[in-house]
């Protein structure tokens, strides 16, 4: 799904500061850096997505009439700034991760540089494309890793905040390893599987809850999943074996049945008896019911026989974590190198670039180097994604980035992968000597001039 989105999607204080610039000629290159401060508890890497998105929206960057026109009528802005905006199109560089790269805490995920009022002016959609997908894929890939290789499927659709936010959260869980989903305009847009057979208020609409199953069967022969908790689940569970054996007689069989609520370990192992019992081996188990990786975890602990799980808020929303601790900082302007030295905001000086080591075919370690660095240890992260306003890499079809996801998650080594991982262990994250180098001189020029010279 791709939107022109109007660069008035940005904070009111991104377009007085490139007034200012407008009106004091600084057009200089300005470099920003975008990158994750910190973990979410029990988490150890992130998964980046928001890339395409991004590059669609420099692509086509630009101030409609009517956007100038409701800006005119903010009486902030002078005309010749207005006209400057009239004309103004994206005509930077962007270095990039590749879609779907693991990345952790502190990295350069994304750097821009272009004439400075136009790498301010797009941070607020820089960030907010990139956050959001990013925390809902790494929020995903957990649930998938806990799975540990049964299904998982996207029920998020009604409790995510918002249309748009639905179809992200559909993408980005299909794309790190979900099975399906349930969102039906998602499965039109990106291709990807769906899935869904009744609700509790489906059974409650007829006389009877054999009945009800009976009815689907017959419509459905081919994609029969039962819900059996509406009522009393192991009572559905015994019919769920005649609707069954009603299948088979016709040359079909039953698809699966659904837990929902409940102690679901206790009635899978349960429900799966009275279905083994009945010679119906082949009948899946799935569950749902405010899952997330911490209860399938928990569940595969208990040795709970199920197939696939249905996971929707507590992913759609990322309940545990809800944000991530991200930011779009500008690290240098006008070939000079910039830092700022807030408490806990500090941020590494200059154009950046990230090398990944790795050892027995599992990443081993990555060093933040400045971007003329060379690392021949390593391999860089950061490429080219776009040169003077135009794209130079084609974006990877859902398919493609579903198998690199894949690929770049079977080389993290354990613990980073776990669910719980202990306590103070972190994948190594090192800077160069180099860059350390040009940190401390930029700090002191810093304290010089801007702290000494105040005293």
């Amino acid at each position: 799904m791709s939107v022109k989105t109007s660069p008035l999607f940005t904070d009111l204080y991104e377009l007085t500061m490139a007034a200012v610039y407008f009106e004091r000629e600084m057009f200089a290159p300005a470099t920003f850096s975008f990158f994750v401060r910190s973990y979410p508890s029990n988490w150890r890497f992130f998964i980046f997505l928001g890339l395409q998105e991004v590059l669609d929206f420099l692509e086509n960057f630009s101030f409609s009439e009517e956007d100038l026109a409701y800006l005119k009528s903010l009486k902030l802005f002078s005309a010749d700034f207005l006209d400057f905006l009239r004309e103004l199109r994206f005509s930077g560089d962007v270095w990039a991760m590749p879609e779907g790269a693991v990345f952790f805490a502190e990295e350069p995920v994304l750097e821009i540089t272009a004439p400075l009022p136009e790498a301010q002016l797009i941070e607020t959609f820089v960030i907010n494309a990139l956050c959001f997908q990013s925390l809902i894929a790494s929020k995903a890939v957990r649930n998938v890793l806990a799975a540990s290789g049964r299904g998982v499927v996207d029920f998020s659709a009604r409790r995510t905040h918002g249309l748009e936010a639905a179809l992200k959260v559909a993408r980005a869980s299909y794309a790190v390893g979900f099975s399906a989903t349930s969102n039906t305009l998602a499965g039109q847009l990106y291709g990807i599987p769906v899935t869904g057979t009744m609700a509790h208020s489906y059974v409650e609409s007829f006389e009877t809850e054999i009945k009800a199953f009976s009815a689907f069967a017959d419509v459905f022969p081919e994609n029969t999943i039962l819900l059996l908790d509406t009522y009393d689940t192991l009572a559905a569970a015994k019919k769920a074996v005649v609707v069954a054996k009603a299948l088979e007689e016709k040359g079909k069989k039953l698809k699966g049945v659904r837990l929902d609520s409940g102690d679901l370990a206790y009635l899978a192992k349960k429900v799966r008896q009275i279905l083994d019992d009945a010679g119906l081996t082949y009948v899946k188990i799935f569950v749902s019911g405010g899952l997330d990786e911490y209860e399938i975890k928990k569940l595969l602990a208990e040795g709970a026989p199920i197939d696939a799980f249905g996971v929707g808020t507590k992913v759609g929303v990322s309940a545990d974590a809800p944000f991530l601790d991200a930011a779009y900082k500008l690290v240098a302007y006008d070939n000079r190198p910039v830092t700022k030295l807030s408490h806990g905001k500090k941020t590494l000086a200059g154009p950046k670039q990230v090398f990944r080591l790795e050892k027995n075919g599992k990443f081993f370690k990555d060093v933040i180097c400045l971007r003329e660095e060379n690392y021949p240890e390593g391999y860089p992260l950061l490429e080219k994604a776009m040169e003077k306003g135009k794209r130079l890499i084609a974006p990877p079809g859902l398919c493609v980035l579903r198998k690199a996801i894949q690929q770049n998650l079977e080389k993290i080594p354990a613990p980073f992968n776990e669910v719980v991982p202990p306590k103070d262990s972190f994948y190594p994250v090192e800077y160069s000597q180099l860059l350390l180098s040009v940190q401390k001189k930029t700090e002191e020029e810093i304290r010089l001039k801007e702290v000494k010279s105040a005293l």
